[in-house]
């Protein structure tokens, strides 16, 4: 579904992306894991096109979207839940999941979307009316993930779901990303930093270190290699 070539990004004069390649299949989980500025984040940035890339390519559904913009991106099936809570915290519930269906298509399919958020996340249909600045963090994760699902997506880009997350939360939000993969279908990239709950729940995984691909394979892969773990994971 998704395939990265050879992609160079960064920030002013700071190239954070050395080429990294990376392809994620439809109906998969693929994860990437790494150390602090790996440039994990910068790649979704960049895939999504908020950050504009210096060199490579960007393919989707066969489809050339290298210097496509993000709205347009949107409109064909991708889309991104960002690192951390990004939720407007003065807008209720509800208020928020409708943030996400701002296309035409979308409100067109307005109740079934909302169906297939309150399946996933039910605690979201009770608070519906609340003020989102007042949940609490695991359920302003779920209104942000709910948000983004609002656009009927294809491919789901997530960064740091579980970030600031107490255990049990962080097994809820894994448990919804399953389910988000097994009962809608949705084909999942998912950038985490808790890499014994992204290597469960992946199909198949990409190590990053300095913006490019050191290691990739299954998650049985990944876990019976010492060498990767110590190196790049920190295991």
């Amino acid at each position: 579904m998704l395939k990265v070539q050879k992609l160079e990004s960064g920030y002013g004069p700071m190239q954070v992306l050395w080429g990294p390649d990376i392809e994620v299949k439809k109906g998969s989980i693929t994860s990437v894991l790494g150390p602090n500025g790996a440039g994990k984040s910068t790649m979704l940035w960049t895939i999504f096109g908020s950050v504009k890339p210096r060199a490579g390519k960007i393919i989707f559904e066969d489809a050339d979207i290298t210097a496509m913009p993000p709205h347009r991106k949107v409109a064909r099936g991708m889309t991104l839940v960002p690192e951390g809570k990004h939720i407007f915290k003065e807008m209720t519930v509800y208020e928020n999941l409708m943030m996400g269906a701002y296309l035409k298509e979308n409100m067109a399919k307005l109740d079934e979307s909302l169906e297939l958020v309150y399946s996933l996340f039910p605690i979201l249909e009770e608070r519906g009316k609340q003020v989102a600045g007042t949940l609490s963090g695991g359920q302003q994760q779920m209104v942000t993930i709910g948000r983004a699902l609002m656009a009927r997506p294809k491919l789901i880009m997530l960064d740091e779901p579980s970030q600031g997350l107490a255990p049990k939360l962080v097994m809820e939000v894994f448990d919804t990303i399953g389910k988000m993969k097994e009962e809608v279908g949705l084909t999942i990239l998912l950038v985490e930093q808790n890499a014994d709950a992204s290597l469960s729940a992946a199909d198949y995984v990409y190590v990053m270190q300095e913006g490019s691909i050191k290691a990739e394979g299954t998650p049985d892969v990944i876990k019976q290699s010492d060498e990767i773990r110590e190196a790049f994971l920190g295991l």
